[in-house]
């Protein structure tokens, strides 16, 4: 009796553990910062896809930032907490959203950071093939960088 009573205390914590760390990203978000309302409008994010002023992108979660990236990525915002998540996706160069900006410029948007926490949601854009290297200098002298946009609910 005592061994299952360990055994479901351990179940719960690990379940708990795992709630933590979906993607507090999911759903939708109004755009709120100057760059989010001019660019992409409302976003919404799913496990599979990501909408950019209503249209579809395929998106594939590569791994969740460590509080270092955090810090280096969203500094204004990392000291409430929360997690942060990379992901791989697909937006070609010619897309153009609202005004007929584009994320990258001249590059395929190929990588993005999203960090929600409560009402609020950050997300940067990343251009080039490899992993973006989110340190404070990396992203300093970054050519990678598309920009960071604001959202709430």
């Amino acid at each position: 009796m005592k061994r299952i009573r360990i055994l479901c205390a351990i179940a719960v914590l690990v379940l708990i553990t795992t709630v933590d760390s979906v993607a507090q990203e999911l759903g939708d978000w109004r755009a709120s910062s100057a760059t989010a309302k001019s660019i992409t409008g409302d976003i919404a994010f799913s496990r599979e896809k990501l909408w950019i002023n209503f249209v579809p992108f395929w998106i594939a979660q590569i791994r969740t930032l460590t509080p270092d990236e955090l810090a280096a990525t969203f500094p204004a915002e990392s000291s409430a907490g929360g997690t942060a998540n990379l992901y791989r996706l697909s937006i070609p160069a010619d897309k153009k959203f609202l005004h007929k900006n584009t994320l990258c410029g001249s590059d395929d948007t190929q990588w993005v950071a999203a960090y929600a926490i409560g009402n609020s949601l950050q997300v940067a854009f990343f251009s080039g093939s490899h992993i973006p290297t989110l340190t404070p200098d990396a992203l300093a002298n970054s050519s990678t960088l598309c920009g960071i946009f604001s959202y709430v609910r």
